[in-house]
């Protein structure tokens, strides 16, 4: 692939304000994983266009036939380890090592962050290679998918994915620590979502009501586009690696 020149789309003053930052964060949703070959959820050609999300993605569906829930589960788990980070993953992780504090607020489930080399991740819908015990909480991490369906805890009860369903509030600690990272960031980045979903679409705008600076880059126009400083339109992989030549 060619490298895209994104010299004339990006003022100085924005890259002498993004230089002198210090405090920096990343919001990344699903179109960032797609370019690894991760199907996004929603629209064209989205996982719930083929998939019941009512039997695989809630509490009640769960519990009615976990072993259905679980099937998925561990087919999805098979195709994110088949995949790679890409290279928009891989320059967030170099961006981290850039900046005093650097923080990855993240709407993705599958991991490939902290794979890429990202170290400070605040999963806001949780993580596939984590479970869950529904009775006590017990969390287990996982290296590999899941071998016996459904996997049970200690305890004896079922384990569940440690993902936010439909109709499940995002964990107080993770929406408390992004809000808080957003509010202090400098600048924020914006890659690869929708900017629909709340809570999540709410932390660009904190960062901007505290007068910090917010760059999008989405393949397509989304609410934080009227607000942004600046907007680059394409695919993560092919305009953040192009971006951050021009920022370092």
């Amino acid at each position: 692939m060619a490298s895209r020149d994104l010299s004339s789309e990006v003022s100085r003053a924005i890259l002498d304000r993004i230089r002198k930052a210090r405090r920096v964060s990343v919001l990344t949703g699903a179109g960032v994983s797609a370019e690894s070959g991760i199907p996004t959820f929603r629209g064209a050609g989205g996982i719930w266009e083929k998939y019941d999300f009512n039997k695989l993605a809630t509490p009640h569906g769960f519990m009615e036939n976990p072993e259905l829930a679980w099937d998925w589960y561990q087919l999805r788990q098979r195709e994110m380890m088949k995949a790679q980070p890409n290279e928009a993953h891989l320059v967030i992780a170099e961006m981290e090592d850039h900046f005093p504090s650097f923080a990855v607020l993240t709407q993705n489930i599958d991991g490939f962050h902290r794979r890429a080399g990202s170290r400070n991740i605040v999963e806001l819908h949780g993580n596939i290679w984590r479970m869950r015990c529904v009775r006590d909480g017990t969390i287990v991490e996982l290296d590999s998918p899941v071998e016996h369906i459904p996997p049970l805890c200690q305890c004896g009860s079922i384990m569940r994915p440690d993902v936010v369903w439909f109709g499940e509030p995002l964990p107080s600690e993770a929406i408390e620590a992004a809000s808080t990272v957003a509010r202090e960031s400098d600048v924020m980045f914006v890659v690869g979502t929708s900017a629909i979903v709340y809570p999540a679409a709410a932390l660009p705008a904190l960062t901007k009501s505290a007068g910090g600076l917010v760059v999008e880059v989405n393949v397509e126009p989304t609410p934080v586009t009227a607000y942004a400083a600046l907007t680059l339109f394409g695919p993560a992989g092919e305009v953040l690696p192009a971006f951050w030549t021009l920022v370092r």
